[in-house]
């Protein structure tokens, strides 16, 4: 015979200060659990939404970074003459030979210079990132001393905005379009005219070819034709995977350090849970005695304590959860530890990290429920009632 779930929930609204404090907790610490699993989501959403399946990102061997790499022309020519490349409707060959250098920039906010992405694109590598639309003034010019920035660079750095003059390669460059991203990584970066960029920066090489596909499933003999070409030393990859690459080594990095300070923090909320759920136990000596009397088991006694626990584990989850969503409206930067270039992204929150979370809060329930109603368990009938 178990006892009734009512029963049981009625038990935490009749003390609602210790379930307050106990919950309260709790909600604490998924807040800052899935705060940080939402940190890392949203910083590996970014970059990894950043590239198209069916591109693909052709750098030198070795090289971790766009920043790092370098193609020169007659390797570009070698790659751009592939068969696989998508052809365009103009029946030009939809490839892209870009050049990316990091420049320094203050903010408008602290003036503190942080490293921003200057990108040059051609006009098809413009067209290969579809995620990425003008919402204010202009394309740049082909040929020209004009650049295009993303929103979030717009935002945040002097000299960036619509109309506003840029200064780096020796040279001024005028602002004449903010285009949006979508909150990919695109939306931290200024595009300008590839072979611009390569005179005013003095490059003998681009730093990475980007190209469409005409048939994705064909990435594999691609990628084998560019990597076993003696006159090259490139490798290819999808570019959502190279900028999947990316994001790990700071994702892993927020991840483990949260999860480590959300356990440290978690021994507290356990502990409070342990307290509230003994004092529970040592208030109802009579009632469970009386419980037992009627003839419920020491299992029903036990399991009506743990569920207990699990549901102040479960409404401090909820709470917890719900006052994270709300992180989802902020944006914030950081730096990237692989291009080490300034990067905006907001925080998610995915089901994945709903069920995380709120496991987390049932384990704590659980943690510190368990010796409590093990107790309560164990008690005699007649030293119960004597207690009493």
């Amino acid at each position: 015979m178990t006892l009734p779930f009512g029963y049981i929930a009625r038990n935490l609204a009749a003390r609602r200060l210790t379930t307050t404090l106990t919950a309260g907790g709790m909600a604490l610490v998924v807040y800052v659990f899935a705060t940080v699993l939402m940190l890392a989501a949203g910083l590996e959403q970014t970059l990894v939404s950043t590239g198209q399946d069916d591109n693909v990102i052709v750098i030198r061997r070795a090289a971790q970074t766009e920043v790092q790499s370098g193609v020169d022309r007659a390797q570009a020519g070698v790659v751009e003459s592939l068969g696989d490349i998508a052809v365009g409707r103009d029946g030009q060959k939809l490839v892209s030979k870009e050049v990316v250098v990091l420049i320094n920039l203050p903010k408008r906010d602290s003036n503190k210079p942080s490293n921003v992405v200057i990108r040059g694109v051609t006009p098809v590598g413009v067209d290969l990132r579809p995620q990425a639309k003008l919402v204010e003034g202009r394309m740049f010019r082909p040929g020209t001393a004009e650049v295009i920035a993303g929103r979030s660079i717009a935002g945040r750095f002097q000299g960036a905005g619509l109309g506003e003059t840029l200064r780096f390669a020796s040279s001024d460059w005028t602002v004449v379009g903010i285009f949006d991203a979508g909150r990919t990584g695109f939306d931290s970066e200024i595009w300008g005219d590839s072979e611009q960029m390569m005179q005013a920066f003095r490059r003998l090489s681009f730093s990475a070819l980007v190209f469409r596909l005409a048939d994705t499933s064909r990435f594999d003999a691609v990628k084998t034709e560019i990597e076993s070409d003696p006159r090259l030393t490139l490798e290819a990859k999808r570019e959502t995977r190279f900028y999947a690459d990316q994001s790990e080594l700071l994702s892993k990095f927020i991840s483990y350090l949260g999860t480590t300070i959300s356990v440290i923090f978690s021994i507290g909320a356990v502990i409070g849970a342990m307290i509230t759920m003994y004092a529970s136990v040592a208030s109802r000596t009579a009632e469970i005695g009386t419980l037992r009397a009627l003839g419920f088991s020491r299992t029903a006694i036990l399991v009506a304590f743990l569920v207990e626990a699990l549901l102040l584990g479960a409404i401090g989850g909820v709470v917890g959860l719900v006052a994270a969503s709300f992180m989802q409206a902020i944006a914030i930067s950081t730096m990237n530890f692989q291009t080490f270039a300034e990067l905006a992204f907001t925080f998610t929150l995915t089901p994945r990290i709903i069920v995380v979370s709120l496991s987390f809060a049932l384990a704590m329930g659980f943690v510190g429920g368990f010796l409590p109603a093990a107790r309560a368990a164990r008690m005699n009938i007649v030293d119960a009632l004597r207690a009493a």
